[in-house]
């Protein structure tokens, strides 16, 4: 029983994938289920990160608004300097700015991370609008573009950059000082800071590690549709914690395993895609991806019964 309930979606989702498979036309097609990668590289890249941000007992609702503001000042100071370089330096910057000034506000001023983080995801979302005019800022950089459309040993550039990002983050939760703090301070904040952790600075650590992660996937996404675009990634936030709820961190703090992070997120992709291929109505997506995220809270509220029951 013990084994069905910590391996249960796992073992969930590969049922999931082969009654798929037999099921729905072109679903294991090798072009599908790359193009299946693809739609999700950027929620697991942004994943990886809210999975600490969540198993340190906080979550940001501006990763959305940053991955948009991050696309517009890439395609600007490509347009004006046409240097990648700097095009990825300002974006990349920017990020790690709004995500330290979240991780301040938090941990420092001790405003609720709720508050903190819609503030952010609308200054974010504002600012993006007003340096591009409310219009999408084109791309034609080549050497940008290469970002979204290159490939490496058959794999597209953000696949790759999809696996190491969970790569890095399952080492850093699992085998490292910093990510055994991350739980510890979801745990108990108070017990991690008696015991040495510096709490504070640890939170503003991992929302800038957040915000660095989010503006790479800004600026993958940019490549990718050759252009930053203001309005992107609405709702991208929800899909984020989504994904990790599924996969097994805990809304409560303190728990989170990196593999389950991955499952949520294909599980996310998988049922977008089998609803491209089906031709389902955006409207009935919105409603889909809605009782998904109700599913992953409820989910999330059973295991946390479950273990202190």
């Amino acid at each position: 029983m013990s084994i069905l309930a910590k391996q249960g979606m796992p073992l969930a989702y590969l049922m999931l994938f082969a009654i798929l498979s037999l099921t729905v036309e072109n679903f294991f097609s090798g072009t599908n289920l790359i193009g299946l990668m693809l739609s999700v590289s950027q929620i697991g890249m942004v994943a990886c990160t809210m999975m600490m941000c969540l198993a340190s007992r906080d979550f940001d609702l501006s990763v959305g608004s940053t991955i948009a503001f991050a696309g517009v000042l890439g395609a600007l100071v490509l347009e004006h300097a046409d240097s990648v370089a700097l095009a990825i330096g300002a974006a990349v910057l920017a990020g790690a700015l709004i995500g330290a000034g979240n991780g301040i506000l938090i941990a420092y001023l001790r405003v609720n991370a709720l508050i903190a983080t819609l503030a952010t995801m609308l200054m974010v979302r504002g600012l993006a609008f007003i340096v591009s005019n409310g219009q999408a800022v084109g791309i034609a950089n080549e050497s940008f573009m290469s970002f979204g459309d290159a490939r490496v040993v058959g794999l597209p550039m953000p696949v790759i950059v999809l696996g190491i990002c969970f790569l890095i983050f399952g080492v850093l939760l699992n085998h490292t000082v910093f990510g055994r703090n991350t739980l510890a301070i979801g745990g108990n904040p108070e017990a991690a800071e008696l015991a040495g952790v510096k709490v504070r600075a640890l939170r503003v650590w991992i929302f800038l590690i957040q915000g660095v992660v989010t503006a790479i996937a800004g600026l993958i996404l940019a490549s990718r549709i050759t252009s930053g675009q203001p309005n992107a990634a609405q709702g991208f936030e929800l899909d984020v914690i989504s994904a990790c709820v599924l996969g097994g961190v805990s809304l409560q703090g303190g728990k989170a395993k990196i593999f389950g992070v991955l499952i949520g997120v294909l599980i996310m992709g998988t049922v977008e895609n089998v609803m491209n291929l089906k031709d389902v109505d955006t409207f009935y997506q919105y409603l889909m991806r809605g009782l998904i995220l109700l599913a992953a809270v409820m989910f999330d509220q059973f295991r946390t019964r479950g273990r202190h029951g």
